[in-house]
């Protein structure tokens, strides 16, 4: 009888402690959980905000474009196919490539409105205008156009001089200093090149501040 009541005592006085073990090792498998979790999110966190912060973005991917337009409608023909449908000095092209894609033209009509032209690139149909709100009153825009029509080479001749360098998919106005001329995007055998037209002889030279 007593040997059986030692044994009974020694089971539980085991089970005893194993449960405190268990319920320690609980306690820990928990703590380390625990810890693990919020490391886990704390990296996460950290990821986020690098990411916010640009720190761990693709850095490879390029502003510059470097594939041409789809479609056969070039920079010039657009422009000429905008100031057809909305008449006026043409002022910039560019090839929005949002999907679908079309090339958009800046036109400012006589009477100072600018407009938004969109031409399908297979076609050259006109898909749309708007008007801009700002309508170009900006004392810098008023100048640039003044040169502009003072000017012997306009935007479409200017695309085509730039079209001897590569594929046009933007042209438009820089002022360089004080000096206005036709600045030209270009892409050629996946590269990308920037270049001036001049507005007076329409001579094309590489744009050297962008390089």
């Amino acid at each position: 009888m007593k040997r059986t009541i030692v044994i009974a005592t020694l089971t539980a006085a085991a089970l005893a402690a194993g449960g405190t073990v268990a319920a320690f090792g609980a306690g820990d498998d928990e703590a380390t959980a625990q810890r693990q979790t919020g490391t886990n999110a704390r990296a996460a966190a950290d990821r986020d905000d690098a990411s916010a912060d640009g720190d761990f973005t693709d850095d490879s991917a390029d502003d510059d474009r470097t594939a041409a337009p789809r479609g056969s409608v070039t920079a010039a023909d657009a422009i000429a196919a905008a100031l057809k449908h909305t008449p006026g000095t043409a002022l910039a092209a560019d090839f929005e490539d949002d999907g679908a894609g079309a090339w958009e033209v800046t036109v400012v009509q006589r009477d100072g409105s600018e407009h938004d032209v969109r031409i399908a690139p297979d076609s050259g149909k006109v898909l749309g205008a708007q008007r801009d709100a700002d309508d170009g009153n900006d004392r810098d825009d008023r100048a640039e156009l003044a040169a502009v029509k003072g000017a012997s080479t306009d935007a479409r001749e200017a695309a085509q001089a730039a079209a001897a360098k590569g594929t046009v998919v933007e042209v438009g106005l820089d002022d360089d200093n004080g000096a206005v001329a036709w600045s030209a995007e270009t892409v050629k055998g996946g590269e990308h090149g920037e270049w001036k037209v001049a507005l007076d002889s329409g001579r094309v030279t590489q744009d050297r501040d962008e390089d």
